[in-house]
This record gives structure tokens, sequence and C-alpha cells, in this order.
């Protein structure tokens, strides 16, 4: 195991994007091209903490007035507000949601169009509440090509999953891509040495893991297929990316190539 070379006693496993050299999470600096070191990093740009806010989050307010307006469009179209009818009534939800049945006949818009819809105000509400959290800590650290992947991704992650466990219930909602954006802030915490623990990141993936188990006419399969996406896609952004020299584009294209297997992943479930 490689040190530090600023601090000899600190094991490593990261190297300085740009001059190779091995840096502890002490001396890491975040940048758009991956970790740098301090002299590196003073070189290039300024410092970028997890807390930085050197971009506005905006296409997750883009998101997010995507997601509302979708909302009340399904709403004006007969949807309930409570959800408590499930997706009959309106239909935008009834043409959008995703099932095996409906990807069988070719409607493969649905696994993004899914995403986009939600079973009542609650159900949108928690989920634009938590995009709201995560995409303004995240989205200003990682930029908006990575955060956007990473946020698609998983939400086809999530579909997949959803038709792999529940193959005959026709599901909605953002939760497969919330699920993925939580697993992207641990990647990304853990990356920079901070703890998700301390941070409360850890408790809240917790949490939510527990209710997606506990809770009925939960999709099990659309939170756990968002997070494993989340997960792989920012550990292909970053980890990699800082262990190995590559092209900026490489590991998002990467990252776009997970996000067409699971489609075909999804076309060849529902087949």
């Amino acid at each position: 195991m490689e040190v530090c070379y600023r601090h000899p006693n600190r094991e490593t496993g990261v190297r300085c994007s740009n001059c190779g050299r091995p840096i502890c999470p002490d001396c890491m600096t975040a940048t758009p091209v991956g970790m740098r070191c301090p002299d590196c990093a003073r070189q290039r740009q300024r410092v970028r903490h997890m807390s930085s806010r050197t971009e506005g989050p905006m296409l997750t307010y883009v998101l997010i007035g995507i997601n509302v307006a979708v909302a009340l469009g399904a709403l004006l179209g007969g949807a309930s507000a409570t959800g408590g009818g499930g997706l009959g009534g309106s239909t935008l939800l009834e043409e959008g949601s995703v099932s095996r049945a409906t990807i069988a006949d070719g409607e493969y818009y649905r696994l993004l169009t899914a995403g986009f819809l939600h079973a009542g105000f609650f159900h949108l509400l928690f989920n634009m509440l938590s995009l709201y959290i995560l995409g303004t800590l995240l989205e200003p650290v990682v930029g908006r090509l990575r955060f956007g992947l990473i946020y698609f991704v998983s939400l086809l992650a999530g579909s997949f999953g959803a038709l792999l466990v529940d193959p005959n219930a026709p599901t909605v909602g953002a939760s497969g891509a919330i699920f993925g954006l939580m697993a992207a802030a641990a990647i990304v915490m853990r990356n920079r040495g901070l703890s998700i623990m301390e941070s409360g990141l850890g408790i809240w993936i917790a949490l939510n893991l527990v209710i997606t188990f506990t809770v009925p006419n939960i999709s099990i399969g659309g939170h756990v297929g968002g997070l494993i996406g989340g997960a792989v896609c920012a550990l292909v952004l970053f980890d990699l990316r800082d262990r190995v020299r590559l092209p900026d584009a490489v590991p998002a294209a990467l990252c776009a190539g997970l996000g067409a297997l699971a489609v075909v992943g999804s076309i060849a479930v529902a087949g």
C-alpha cells in the first residue's frame, strides 16, 4: 500500500488525477476532473469540499419542476390526490407507469416516464423533498453532467429492478433515482474522507431501506435497483477516475452504458 506524499505515516489507495502522487483524505481536493493534491489544486482551481456551493443546483430545480408539473397534470386528469385509488382514474398515470406487460408490448418509453409520475401528493412530497436535499448537496460538488448521469442511470436501474421483483404491478415514482442519489452521495463523501454516519446520511439510507422492506405497496425492486445503479455509477465516476488515469469522457461513457444495460435488461426480463 502506498503512503501519502505529504503524510508518510498514512496509507492510501488514491492518487492525484493530475500528477499521480498518492494522497490521503486530508490532502484530497475534489475537482470536476477527479481528486487533486494540494499543489495541483492550487495551480488549477479553487478547493471544492463537499459543502462548497460554487455552482447552483439548477438541474435539481428543473427535475423538481418537471415532477411537480407532471403531478399537476395527472391530478387534473383525474388522479387521486391521496393515492388511495392507485394508478386508476388518470390516463397520464396509466399510460406512463411501467410493468412487464407494457414493456413486452414495446412501450419502452415507460422505463423513463414512470420515474416522473407519482401516486398521490404525499408520494410526490416525500420524493421531491429528498431530491431537493440530495440535489443541493450533491449537484454543486459533482457538476450537472455527472449529477444528471447518476440521476437517470439510477432511474433506469430502478425501473429494471421493479420489473425484476414486481413484474405484474404497474410502478411509478422517482424513488429509484432518489435512492441512487443517496448511494452516490455516500460514495462521494467516502471518496472525500467524510463519515456518512456522522453526517446522518448513513442513518437516512438505513431508515429508507427499513421502510422499503416493511411498508406494503412499496417497490422493493425499484428502490434497491436505483440504489445499486447510483452506487455503481458513482464508483465509476469517482473511484475509478481517481485510481486509473482515464480521459474524462470514459467514466461518463461507462455510466451511460450502465443505463443502456438497464434498459436492455428490462426488455429482456419483460420478454
